[in-house]
């Protein structure tokens, strides 16, 4: 840790065991409790002394504090072995208050960044005659009429297909809705489904429900609270895998880049189907097809907050390495990302919210010994020497 940054440590330490602290500096405090507990070099030699009763303090409030925290924001604290190497990321309103207020060096790498902004609702419409209307430039209100159904653009962000004149549509049109890197979009279709889109994804669905099955297909990442049809079940290919539900609430990441597709219960239950091999989960089970054994559906217990933080406007981390962050960073703010020399294996754990700036993200990564340099739109990631490495 640097000088200045020890010093303000020093000082917020203080304040607090005066009950001088500001709610900032008591919240920076307690989330990072444990870390400090570990962390020698967060003190100076001349401190030590005091920090044994401020670390009770810490403690004691922190104890007659949790039912209140639990109702009003979750906490996420690393496990012992990464304390002291892993970041832990929490939201930028304490974070970057803290190092920004230690040190005006800090500050500054931010601003090289300044031209690279958080994503936001975007995505094109491609109709069935290959029109496509871009949904971020389009008025709200109607955009289409196609077969019975009416397309329209709500006012936050969400395309919803209602039916005409009853619905009877006489052909079914096959429109896909795709965002781009920094993108994300809400969609209602036609049988009342809502699905969330994150970025750099793609759904292609028919503007009406017919036949046996409600069959959409998805490249990306999506949530979907699927509306109940015991006589339609409800189906989304993704890559070599298809889940199959009745009405329930589930995300899937299929992104090509990834190493495995995942399917996420939430609520309900679903079937999920790659080959000949066949998995039903229940919530809070994830199941995990990897690129390297496609014939066989893993199935893991999972955080599924964590899971669908992103549809929440959240970056959520849970034992990744940097070059899972890196991926997820490189979607929500449309950046390239390369590498010089082999990535950190580090693991990170936490939460930033996704309006974040991303000279604030990168604050919070550098703490870990990670570089980045920016040249337009390409960040180089650097922790060890070495020649740069594609994402």
């Amino acid at each position: 840790m640097k000088d200045a940054q020890r010093e303000y440590f020093i000082e917020i330490l203080k304040q607090y065991r005066l009950g001088n602290a500001t709610p900032q500096e008591i919240a920076f405090l307690e989330t990072y409790y444990n870390v400090f507990e570990t962390n020698e070099e967060l003190i100076t030699v001349e401190n030590q002394h005091e920090f044994a009763p401020i670390k009770q303090l810490i403690k004691k409030n922190i104890d007659e504090q949790i039912n209140f925290r639990q109702k009003n924001f979750r906490l996420t604290y690393l496990r012992k072995k990464y304390m002291v190497a892993a970041v832990v990321f929490l939201a930028v309103s304490i974070t970057a208050y803290y190092f920004t207020k230690s040190s005006d060096h800090l500050a500054t790498p931010g601003q090289q960044y300044s031209h690279i902004l958080p994503g936001k609702n975007k995505a094109t419409l491609t109709l069935s005659n290959g029109r496509k209307i871009a949904l971020d430039d389009v008025a709200d209100g109607e955009i289409a009429q196609q077969a019975g159904i009416r397309i329209t653009k709500s006012s936050d962000g969400q395309l919803i297909y209602t039916a005409v004149n009853g619905g009877n549509a006489a052909t079914v049109a096959q429109n896909t809705i795709s965002t781009p890197k920094g993108g994300q979009y809400q969609l209602i279709l036609p049988d009342g489904t809502k699905v969330y889109l994150n970025a750099a994804s793609t759904l292609s669905y028919p503007t009406a429900f017919q036949g046996k099955e409600r069959l959409v297909t998805l490249n990306g990442e999506a949530y979907f609270e699927v509306a109940k049809n015991k006589r339609l079940p409800f189906r989304v290919q993704s890559r070599q895998q298809t889940v199959e539900v009745l009405g329930t609430h589930f995300n899937v990441n299929s992104y090509a880049d990834e190493s495995a597709i995942r399917t996420t219960l939430l609520e309900g239950a679903v079937k999920v189907s790659a080959g000949s091999n066949t998995q039903v989960i229940r919530p809070g089970q994830q199941a995990i097809l990897n690129k390297n054994t496609e014939d066989r559906i893993m199935t893991a217990e999972v955080n599924t907050d964590q899971v669908v933080a992103w549809k929440n406007g959240l970056f959520s981390f849970e034992n990744e390495d940097l070059r899972s962050v890196m991926r997820q960073i490189s979607r929500w703010y449309d950046v390239e990302v390369i590498y010089a020399g082999i990535p950190s294996d580090e693991k990170y754990y936490g939460e930033i919210s996704k309006n974040s700036k991303l000279g604030e993200v990168f604050k919070i990564l550098e703490l870990n010994n990670v570089h980045f340099d920016v040249e337009g739109k390409t960040i180089k990631v650097s922790s060890n020497q070495g020649s740069p490495v594609k994402q």
